[in-house]
C-alpha cells in the first residue's frame, strides 16, 4: 500500500510522519525505514529501532533515480515492512509532478509484490492536487 501525507509546506506533515514511524516501529513485525534528505533533523525524534536512510550524499535528481535508491534499500533487507519517506520533492530536487504518477504506480507494484507499506509526505495543496494524489491521501 502507498499512502500520501499531503499538505502545504509548514502544515505539520513531518511531525505526523514521525508519529506514524514511531507507531509502526512499535507494532511492525519487520524492519521500519525512514528516508529523508537530512535524517539529522529528525534523528532524535525517531525511535532507535528505526533504520534511517539519508539521501543527501547521493545527488538524486529524478523519481526513477530515487526508485532505484529505494530498491537498493529493499534488496539488502528482506525484512522491511514499512518505509516512510519525508519530503519527496526535496529528495528528487524538484516539486514537478512530471513522472510522479509513474513513480507511485511502480512503488505500488513493489508494495504489493513484497508486502511493504509506504507513506510519503508530499508538499502539495490538498485542494488543487491531481486526483491520483488525492486518492492516496491519508
Amino acid at each position: 500500500m502507498v499512502e500520501l501525507l499531503i499538505g502545504k509546506k509548514g502544515t505539520g506533515k513531518t511531525k505526523a510522519l514521525i508519529e506514524s514511524v514511531n507507531n509502526a516501529a512499535t507494532v511492525a513485525k519487520g524492519n521500519v525505514v525512514f528516508v529523508s534528505d537530512d535524517t539529522r533533523r529528525s534523528m532524535h525524534d525517531i525511535k532507535s529501532k528505526v533504520r534511517m536512510a539519508d539521501t543527501k550524499d547521493f545527488g538524486l535528481k529524478s523519481y526513477s533515480e530515487f526508485l532505484g535508491f529505494i530498491c537498493g534499500i529493499i534488496s539488502r533487507d528482506y525484512d522491511i515492512t514499512n518505509i516512510f519517506i519525508d519530503g519527496i520533492f526535496k529528495i528528487v530536487g524538484s516539486d514537478s509532478l512530471d513522472g510522479f504518477e509513474e513513480f507511485l504506480s511502480r512503488l505500488e507494484a513493489i508494495s504489493q509484490n513484497l508486502n511493504i507499506s509506504f507513506v510519503i509526505s508530499v508538499s502539495v495543496d490538498a485542494e488543487t492536487a491531481p486526483d491520483y494524489i488525492k486518492n492516496l491521501a491519508i
